[in-house]
């Protein structure tokens, strides 16, 4: 064996033992009756889990929202990420410190967004509220109608920046002959953009998508600090129905044939993101 390879192999050992053993663990839990305060009673049911999470209608509104999330909080950060990025590329001066500032938000720990949110948007105590009232508005931010959404504008607070650094490294590693030759023949920004800027940068955006969108299926902890799934089930997500159902429920089975079916699903839409792009590129 050539001594890279000797080189790489303790690594690759200890991230199977991370990696491998919970995956195969939760495998083995889905099919099982696993409860916690029964964990001398387990004993297989076979694909018992998997048929009532997938008709449990708890779980489905849960993917549904989480979805919706994911469609809403990715598709603002690909937006803002990439105006902001095309801006920022176009500063003279200050352009560190403008930089420096747009990426402080994705420092910090998504706990402490949430409760930093939680207050700010409190429509008792909150500052946001507060001077909303004084101009005549009234926002219940965490209400039924609005709960998912300030979710989502949380997530685009925080996460954009990340879509704004990949976007931002992207352009500034495009050659520059495309665009002065697009320059020379009078091409103007919105043509440059559409035709040269956007189909070059094609890649970046596929993987800051699926990066960002394999992170947002995760979405846990500003519902945890914010609206604990309310009101109602209104903001419910997936990890959070299973942090319910394996630990506050104590039904393990069930929660591990819920993250094995997310899985199902991330890697299905991955996929898909990946296949299309192909084509897209292919046509271009």
């Amino acid at each position: 064996m050539h001594l890279k390879y000797k080189m790489i192999v303790p690594l690759v050992l200890v991230l199977s033992a991370i990696m491998l053993y919970p995956l195969a663990f939760s495998g083995w839990l889905s099919f099982q009756d696993y409860r916690l305060t029964r964990i001398d009673e387990v004993h297989p049911v076979g694909l018992e889990n998997y048929r009532f999470v997938a008709t449990d209608p708890a779980f489905l509104n849960a993917m549904r929202n989480t979805l919706t999330f994911v469609f809403g909080a990715v598709t603002l950060e690909l937006i803002l990420g990439l105006s902001l990025a095309l801006l920022v590329q176009r500063l003279r001066i200050m352009r560190g410190f403008v930089r420096s500032i747009l990426l402080a938000p994705m420092f910090i720990t998504p706990i402490a967004v949430g409760l930093m949110f939680r207050f700010l948007l409190s429509s008792e105590i909150g500052v946001v509220s507060h001077y909303l009232g004084l101009l005549g508005l009234s926002v219940d931010w965490f209400g039924p109608q609005m709960a998912l959404l300030t979710i989502i504008l949380i997530d685009v607070w925080q996460w954009t920046p990340f879509m704004l650094l990949m976007f931002l490294a992207g352009l500034e590693a495009l050659p520059k002959a495309p665009f002065e030759a697009a320059r020379v023949d009078g091409a103007g920004p919105w043509l440059t953009f559409s035709r040269i800027t956007l189909p070059m940068l094609m890649p970046v955006i596929v993987v800051a998508l699926i990066i960002r969108a394999l992170d947002a299926f995760k979405v846990f902890e500003y519902v945890f600090a914010t609206t604990r799934g309310g009101p109602g089930d209104q903001t419910v997500t997936i990890m959070y129905f299973i942090y319910q159902t394996g630990f506050r429920f104590f039904r393990m089975g069930e929660a591990a044939a819920a993250a094995v079916m997310l899985i199902a699903v991330i890697l299905v839409l991955v996929v898909a993101l990946v296949k299309f792009s192909k084509i897209d590129r292919s046509k271009g």
